[in-house]
């Protein structure tokens, strides 16, 4: 029986990948005892087209050529056994690049990976027609910058919406200005550790908005997230969790965020949704994902942030409705209504969650 069309399309890196949780990273010269050892099918274009089949979204991938070998044909089964679409293609040329991540008890990920101008260039000659009928296709930018077009123009040319994962690239003001016309959705975080501050998570906001790209991301690990589209802000609060395992939680976020737009929901509901499956992802190893219902639940209870953008500034839709104690326009039945809509908008306060430890969301 004929398949329907991918929903999501994946274009990039494909590479078997080793993730090791450990306690602590251990000194230089020295070794350390692993927990456990999962092995999964790498780069996060394939982690969001398997996390998808989990949650019963149609996805494909067109990836970079494998290695003729058993780590190639292993690559190709587990999409398979996943349900993703698209054909994995094999060389000779090349044996299967390899992936490793360490993951330790802080939710900090190392990670080693093999890249080369060789492997990546297979995307060039990659059959694109199955991004012709999908609904979203995915890059990332550290796939290289004319592999990468080549797929976002023909998604442009059949009108297909692209997510862009363009981490700290931003800053390359060149880059910014030529994907930005080309680009639906943008995630980015602020720096490559991700360790920025709130004040730069707001510049790196105000950037890409500026630039003209219709949703911008900004992920900010354990602070969780801040979204602009259009007239809406929207920031999430991540929970606190007890970390084990962070390898592909910014994957699983945009695998969140993503399956919230193919469901047609609405911004908030999208982005509490991949804070919650990002922040469950990182509490066990491997990339089995939790069920949309236990995401779900988790996303009921985040505390959410609006914000309004005035004058090149972000300011918290809060202050707009506080008037000082003494103001005759307390009395006035506008400003009342407005309080009262806004006491229905606003969330509540959050919960206290005091019992669950650390979180990590890339």
């Amino acid at each position: 029986m004929k398949k329907d069309s991918p929903a999501y399309v994946g274009f990039g890196m494909l590479t078997p990948v080793y993730i090791m949780a450990l306690d602590k990273l251990p000194k230089h010269n020295t070794g350390a005892i692993v927990h456990e050892v999962s092995d999964y099918v790498y780069d996060d274009a394939a982690i969001i087209a398997c996390n998808l089949s989990q949650w019963n979204v149609s996805a494909g991938m067109i990836g970079t050529a494998v290695g003729d070998d058993l780590l190639g044909h292993d690559v190709a089964d587990k999409l398979k056994k996943w349900g993703v679409q698209g054909k994995v293609r094999f060389t000779k040329k090349y044996k299967t690049p390899l992936e490793v991540n360490v993951s330790d008890k802080k939710g900090a990920r190392t990670f080693f990976w093999q890249r080369s101008e060789e492997i990546l260039s297979t995307l060039d000659t990659a059959d694109l027609s199955l991004i012709k009928k999908a609904k979203l296709l995915y890059v990332d930018w550290y796939d290289g910058d004319t592999h990468i077009l080549r797929a976002m123009e023909y998604a442009k040319k059949n009108n297909v919406p692209v997510f862009l994962n363009f981490e700290h690239g931003h800053k390359n003001n060149d880059l910014l200005k030529k994907y930005s016309g080309l680009v639906t959705i943008c995630q980015a975080v602020t720096d490559a550790a991700q360790i920025g501050k709130k004040q730069l998570m707001l510049s790196v906001a105000r950037k890409l908005f500026n630039s003209g790209i219709q949703t911008a991301i900004i992920t900010m690990a354990s602070q969780g997230c801040m979204v602009v589209q259009g007239d809406e802000i929207i920031r999430v609060h991540a929970p606190k969790v007890k970390a084990v395992d962070g390898s592909g939680a910014g994957a699983t976020f945009s695998s969140g965020y993503i399956y919230g737009y193919l469901q047609g929901w609405s911004l908030e509901e999208s982005v509490r949704f991949a804070i919650a499956a990002a922040s469950l992802k990182v509490t066990r190893s491997g990339l089995q994902m939790f069920s949309v219902k236990q995401i779900k639940a988790l996303a009921r209870t985040l505390r959410v942030d609006r914000m309004a953008y005035r004058g090149d500034r972000f300011i918290r839709i809060k202050k707009l409705f506080r008037l000082p104690s003494n103001s005759p326009l307390l009395d006035n039945v506008l400003v009342k209504e407005t309080r009262k809509l806004a006491e229905r908008l606003l969330p509540k306060r959050k919960t206290d969650n005091r019992k669950i430890k650390k979180s990590l969301v890339e």
